[in-house]
């Protein structure tokens, strides 16, 4: 039986959502090599002086839990 784990993550990005999102997915596969999924939550952006600043994407990954994560 496989357990699928999922982390809440916001990427962020002064250039684009699109870099935000790859941006947030290329840092968790350094520390996870067993992504299966992503969901974007919501978008956002902060401003300065009325432009945009920095990008912002929720995400939701999907990952197999490995059992090592099982150790006490």
């Amino acid at each position: 039986m496989a357990l699928i784990k999922i982390k809440e993550v916001i990427g962020t990005s002064t250039e684009s959502f699109d870099e935000a999102i790859k941006g947030a997915l290329r840092n968790l596969k350094e520390q996870k090599k067993n992504l299966s999924g992503a969901k974007v939550s919501s978008q956002s952006v902060r401003l300065t002086n009325g432009d945009i600043a920095e990008y912002r994407v929720d995400l939701k990954i999907a990952y197999k839990w490995e059992k090592e994560l099982y150790k006490k």
